[in-house]
């Protein structure tokens, strides 16, 4: 696969202004999955390829008034539809491809990623940059408000373990992009696996 996103904005620009009301009750989902990612006060944290921003709210709650909180999407739209539900309040909204961050190396404590590993065209590589820009030690939750079986269900296709998501897939390739994977659920009612940014 190329770097060229052509395909995966116009799925997402078609879907923008529809998207939060397509899939109205993922918010707890969204809650749980923030609240796994431990951030502290005061910390800064990504939403990367944030879509509509639904996380930036739990985002801001958990690292408070003193915190930075980023979402990134690569789709306008996406981003227009964050700002119409007043999402921007919440955290700044960045037009960018996670794929080249433009943020200084280190600068985060945590990423959040809610349904991206799919669509990221060189995984490892893309997986390398979300680590360039969190410091050692920090983390990366990779996330979907419902599980492998259940989202392969709503596609028409069968779970397989060729997806990126499956943990023996998943354990080394976050390994090679600078990750250590170190817990990991995949339930009905979410996918959740957590990282942290190795040294």
């Amino acid at each position: 696969m190329t770097d060229d996103h052509t395909h995966v904005q116009e799925f997402f620009g078609a879907r923008a202004a529809g998207w939060d009301a397509r899939f109205p009750d993922d918010g707890p989902a969204y809650a749980a999955g923030v609240a796994a990612l431990g951030l502290r006060h005061a910390d800064a944290v990504l939403d990367a390829g944030c879509g509509t921003a639904r996380a930036l709210p739990a985002l801001r709650e958990a690292v408070g008034p003193a915190g930075t909180v980023v979402g990134a999407d690569l789709t306008p739209q996406m981003l227009d539809a964050a700002a119409r539900a007043g999402r921007d309040r919440a955290g700044a909204l960045l037009l960018a491809d996670v794929a080249r961050l433009p943020l200084r190396t280190g600068a985060l404590d945590a990423v959040f990623a809610a349904g991206l590993i799919a669509h990221l065209p060189q995984p490892a590589e893309n997986l390398r940059e979300l680590a360039r820009v969190v410091r050692p030690g920090g983390r990366l939750a990779l996330f979907h408000p419902i599980g492998r079986a259940a989202l392969a269900a709503r596609q028409g296709r069968m779970v397989s373990d060729d997806d990126l998501r499956a943990e023996p897939r998943l354990g080394p390739l976050l390994s090679v992009a600078g990750w250590r994977l170190v817990s990991y659920a995949d339930e009905d009612a979410r996918f959740l696996a957590l990282a942290v940014r190795q040294d």
